[in-house]
């Protein structure tokens, strides 16, 4: 049984103590309530859920955490129930004890948010500075899903882009309005992250995002300043090679996807170290390529990584993943002067490449 989190799941335990319940929740609590039930002869799992509609009918990603003994008495069902993915299996696992499944699906929405952000950067840059039209953003991010950015986020914006407005001229995307909210996830990751100590600016920097997305009106009204300050459009000089520019944008989007999963990863197993929970980061990345919102092909790639070194510090400092880093870096230092050159704000592509360029020198400055 899943309800919303907090006081709710707390008034389903009391008044349906005799039953397993379970909900998204907050990984403190799951762990409290774990010790509350105990007292009553229960068991009880924390279990992180993502695949929104579409789970529900094909299967979702499950995130198992808490009493390994109630795993086990519902493990087939759960098996069942969770996505499909040819050679991988379902996108089930025991997770950990405690509240580390809740835990493990918290960072997931993290990662999430900062894939997301940086898709909208990527799509900033092509249309503002590339003046592709809804045709041509389509036909890239459709290219795009059948290479090594395949994964549902790409998916679902190359669709958005040929979609009409059913009740209105023009296509429904321009009709969205560029102000959005949060549900609190990714908030909890980025106190997390404070916590743990570990950086995580491309999650940080969406968060940042939907914070400033928030102010619509005190935007505006700061627009209307600044232009009667004299700030132009700086846009008007600008004159790229559109395929050029659609190359680039491909090699440092994958770039910086990597960053947000890899920072994940890196609160995940600080976590697990702290709780001592012995998280096994390749089996998440298995349970997260099916059902989920950040399935992506990639993710196989990851969970090789972990298997070759459970250790792993950092999934950049993985050979292969490294190599390609390497390999994209150029465009993706292309592509952030030329946002910044343009106007254009990609903070969670800048901030990852100073992330990445603080690893790479081993030395600070200082």
């Amino acid at each position: 049984m899943l309800v919303k989190a907090g006081e709710p799941v707390d008034q389903t335990i009391k008044t349906l103590s005799t039953y397993l319940d379970g909900g998204n929740e907050w990984y403190e609590n799951t762990e409290r309530r774990e010790k509350a039930v105990a007292e009553l002869g229960l068991l009880y799992l924390g279990m992180g859920v993502s695949g929104g509609e579409e789970g529900s009918h094909n299967g979702p990603s499950l995130m198992p955490g808490g009493s390994f003994e109630a795993f086990k008495y519902i493990e087939d069902i759960l098996l069942k129930v969770a996505a499909q993915v040819p050679d991988s299996g379902p996108c089930v696992t025991y997770v950990g004890k405690g509240g580390s499944g809740n835990f493990v699906k918290m960072i997931h929405n993290g990662i999430a948010y900062g894939d997301m952000q940086l898709i909208a950067e990527a799509y900033d840059v092509l249309k503002l500075v590339g003046k592709l039209s809804n045709e041509d953003l389509h036909n890239a991010f459709a290219e795009w899903n059948k290479g090594e950015l395949r994964s549902f986020l790409i998916e679902i914006t190359a669709d958005i882009f040929g979609i009409k407005d059913g009740k209105g001229d023009g296509y429904l995307v321009h009709k969205v309005l560029d102000k959005t909210g949060m549900k609190g996830t990714c908030k909890w990751t980025v106190q997390q992250a404070a916590e743990l100590s570990v950086a995580a600016p491309t999650i940080e920097s969406s968060l940042d995002a939907r914070f400033l997305s928030g102010l619509k009106e005190e935007r505006v009204e700061a627009a209307k300043v600044f232009k009667s300050a004299g700030f132009g459009d700086i846009l008007a000089d600008q004159h790229v090679d559109k395929q050029q520019l659609i190359h680039d944008v491909r090699k440092a989007l994958y770039a910086v996807k990597i960053r947000s999963y890899a920072q994940g990863m890196n609160l995940i197993r600080a976590k697990s170290m702290e709780k001592g929970w012995d998280l096994k980061l390749g089996e998440l990345a298995r349970i997260w390529k099916g059902g989920c919102i950040i399935r992506a092909i990639f993710l196989d790639r990851i969970k090789k990584a972990y298997d070759r070194n459970p250790n792993l510090a950092n999934l950049l400092v993985d050979p292969e993943f490294a190599k390609e880093i390497i390999d994209r870096q150029s465009a993706w230092r292309r592509i952030v002067c030329l946002a910044i050159n343009s106007g254009i704000s990609t903070s969670g592509m800048s901030l990852s490449l100073a992330y990445f360029d603080t690893l790479q020198k081993g030395k600070i400055t200082g």
